[in-house]
């Protein structure tokens, strides 16, 4: 009877336990879900997230010591602390072996050898995200008669289930952040492609042809041609520094200053120097523009001309001489002064062809790192130049392509305006 009364004592005994334990389990499983329903609920920042998981471990019982170090774009940064205060946690490092994701089970701390500052805590339970470590969980004062066992599934959903809202955030807001992106590309695009002129003259005087091939989504180069009057009209290319957006919108102030001042009835002399002005006021000197800025007279058969900075466009007359349009001044927008200002002028024969690009057509290396530069494109106007101005763009882009080692991909944009008078 003895026997019996104890046997059955015992099996009460471990039937309370396994309820207990189911408890517990149903209490875990109720305060992960807790967590994953508060975390998804509303839009919380990412450092709301870290708080609510702090304030949920808080509540644990068996969580005396606890340190919760996430993988950020810099490195691993501790983003939850129990027991310590979180900037003297602040002050605890991880071995290279750690950093490097060298733990991914969980394991005793006392085998990491990371010093005395790490005594306190006992066990360390990696958070892996697409099977590479995400976080590093370190836990301490645990109770002797606490199932480890039951701890460390329990620490590593709740942890997982915060790694993951925190990323689910992190990539909503960088989501919102392209979209943003995205639309003022967008708007560069729109704002550069009402810069360029729609049609370009050809007439019984001359004949214009352009060719642009931006390198990125919005290029830094710009090229106009605008009719002063019946008989004067300008040509302008133009280079902005950088890229993007900022390269857009300075090109574009560049591009409205210009035709003001040209419906202004004022010559290059002062066109020039008011356009660097307002360069100048708007970047401050942190950006600039080199252009080359001319202007026909189909009466005269004259080019008054200012080359600010810009590759020297190229005339070739029809008996093939050569000529370099060089005379002008610096860049525009680097100083409030220009320090000096040369208008060139010079007289257009028949037959001639004049040709304004952007350094994107010179600046092409081969493999031997040998530049395309003005020989080049000097070699292919002298073989082709009584093509019609677009094929002679064509074959001018075939032939950087060729000699270029980027596989197709300029390494800066490509801007081609030629003039052929006739």
């Amino acid at each position: 009877m003895a026997d019996s009364a104890a046997s059955q004592a015992a099996h009460n005994e471990q039937i309370k336990q396994l309820r207990r334990q189911l408890l517990l389990k149903q209490f875990e499983l109720d305060t992960v879900l807790g967590v994953a329903h508060d975390m998804t609920a509303r839009d919380h920042t990412v450092d709301e997230l870290y708080h609510m998981l702090r304030l949920t471990l808080q509540g644990q019982r068996n969580v005396v010591q606890l340190l919760l170090f996430a993988l950020e774009e810099d490195g691993f940064r501790v983003r939850v602390s129990l027991g310590c205060d979180l900037a003297e946690a602040e002050k605890f490092t991880l071995s290279e072996h750690l950093t490097q994701g060298g733990v991914t089970q969980p394991q005793a701390v006392e085998d990491l050898a990371l010093g005395p500052d790490w005594d306190k805590y006992e066990l360390v339970i990696p958070i892996l995200r697409q099977k590479q470590v995400a976080a590093y969980v370190f836990v301490g004062g645990l109770r002797s008669d606490f199932d480890r066992q039951q701890l460390i599934p329990f620490l590593g959903s709740l942890a997982n289930t915060l790694i993951g809202a925190v990323e689910n955030r992190r990539l909503q807001a960088q989501r919102v952040a392209d979209a943003a992106v995205r639309k003022e590309i967008e708007i560069a695009q729109e704002v550069q492609a009402m810069l360029f002129p729609r049609t370009l003259p050809n007439d019984s005087h001359l004949c214009i042809e352009r060719s642009y091939v931006p390198h990125t989504e919005i290029g830094g180069d710009y090229y106009d041609v605008v009719e002063i009057d019946e008989h004067r009209l300008l040509l302008c290319v133009a280079d902005v520094s950088g890229k993007g957006v900022p390269a857009s919108l300075l090109m574009s102030n560049f591009q409205a200053g210009l035709r003001t001042l040209l419906r202004q009835g004022v010559e290059l002399a002062t066109i020039v120097p008011e356009l660097n002005h307002l360069l100048f006021r708007n970047s401050g000197g942190e950006k600039f523009i080199t252009a080359f800025l001319g202007i026909y007279d189909r009466r005269s058969r004259r080019l008054q001309y200012v080359n600010a900075g810009h590759n020297d466009p190229m005339l070739i007359t029809d008996d093939t001489a050569v000529q370099l349009l060089k005379h002008g001044t610096v860049m525009l927008g680097i100083m409030e002064d220009l320090p000096m200002l040369r208008v060139g002028e010079v007289e257009i024969p028949q037959h001639s062809l004049l040709l304004l690009y952007t350094d994107g057509l010179t600046e092409v290396f081969d493999q031997e790192n040998n530049e395309f530069g003005e020989e080049g494109v000097l070699t292919v106007l002298q073989r082709n130049r009584y093509l019609p101005l677009a094929q002679l763009h064509q074959e001018l882009l075939r032939t950087i392509d060729e000699f270029s080692s980027q596989d197709s991909q300029f390494a800066d944009d490509v801007t081609i305006l030629s003039c052929r008078f006739k």
